[in-house]
Order: structure tokens, then sequence, then C-alpha cells
């Protein structure tokens, strides 16, 4: 019996893709009286985005709330690519991607990630980096984002492993709490090399 994880599940945003929801931010300024840290907080992991990260409301839904919270001077078409030109591929990203193409001829290998539809769409026509995944498990798909245990269970299910044969990385230490309560093996993303540590230190060959 082979030791060691039979499946890798990679985090998104800023393991394999940066991004930087400033960038938003200060171009909406432009539109509305609200402070670009107010702007900030609504984007990032409020629980406005929350909804929309977990498909709980549509785009358009979204925007209306967002126009009104901002009394903002922007229609839909206007806001769509504000919102989502934050991303941006750097070096580091290069390399996680890189590996995931190499473990994936050995390995089942996912991306997991906290999204929401728009950011999503533009991801997959802007950046082909999603070839690298034999599963993409998305929270607005899902209904359910991390750090809730229903999407790691969502992916286990998907990839049809037990949580101690799957190694998970994140670059957020409070999302992989729960992984590891579930019995995944779960590691905080810092850089490559660390990265490369964590797998083979779990038997992972790379």
């Amino acid at each position: 019996m082979e030791s060691g994880p039979q499946a890798i599940i990679f985090d998104l945003g800023n393991v394999l893709i940066d991004f930087d929801h400033r960038i938003a931010a200060r171009r909406i300024s432009k539109f509305t009286d609200k402070s670009q840290e107010e702007i900030y907080n609504l984007f990032f992991d409020s629980g406005l985005t929350a909804l929309f990260e977990e498909g709980k409301v549509s785009p358009q839904q979204f925007f209306q709330n967002i126009q009104e919270i901002l009394n903002l001077k922007l229609n839909y078409e206007e806001f769509v690519p504000i919102w989502n030109e934050i991303f941006f591929f750097t070096e580091k990203n290069l390399e996680v991607y890189n590996l995931a193409r190499i473990l994936k001829g050995h390995y089942k290998v996912a991306l997991l990630s906290n999204i929401n539809t728009l950011h999503f769409e533009y991801v997959e026509k802007t950046f082909p980096i999603l070839d690298a995944f034999h599963n993409i498990i998305t929270s607005f798909e899902a209904g359910a984002r991390k750090p809730k245990k229903e999407i790691y269970q969502k992916a286990l299910e998907i990839l049809n492993t037990l949580p101690e044969d799957t190694f998970y990385t994140d670059d957020r230490k409070e999302l992989i709490v729960n992984a590891r309560e579930l019995g995944i093996q779960a590691h905080v993303f810092t850089n490559i090399e660390q990265l490369k540590k964590d797998l083979r230190k779990t038997g992972v060959k790379i």
C-alpha cells in the first residue's frame, strides 16, 4: 500500500494568483464619497462578500447592494471590470503552478477557493492556470466558504479521498484550522520552498 497523501489541494488567492482588493477600492473611491478603507472593508471578507462568494446573491444583486451602501455613481457594466481587475501573476505564482502541474501526473490535484462567480470567470479567461487541476471546487458552487467544514467535506467527496490521505495548503492560517480538525494534512503556505518541504514531510514525492 502506497503511503502518504493521495490528493493535494491548493488554495487559489495569494498562492496561485495574487490579488489586492485595494486596487479596486482605489478606483471605486473616485465614484463615491466613501474612503478607500471603508470600500476595502466592504469588499474584503465582509458579510456581503461572503454571501456573494457562497452564491447566495447574484452579481447584479451584489452590485445593487454595493451601489446603495456606497452611493456609487457607476453602472453595472462599469463596475464589473473594476471589481475584477485586482489579480496579478507573480514569479511565486508561476513556481506553484509549475509544481501543481508536475504533481498532477502522480496525484489527484484540486483547487479549493473562496471566490465569487465574477472573479472566477475573470481568472478563468485571463490567466491560463486552471489546467493544473483535476478538480476545481469554488465556494460559489459549493454554497459554503472556508473555514466552514462543509466545503472541505465537499472537496474530499469530489476527490474521493480520506482526510488523512489529503494534503492541503492555504496562505491564511485561520482557513486551515477546520481542515485539520477534519483530519486533513493542512499546512500554511508561505513560499514554494516551505511548500515543497511540507509536501515531502507528509510523503509526497516531488
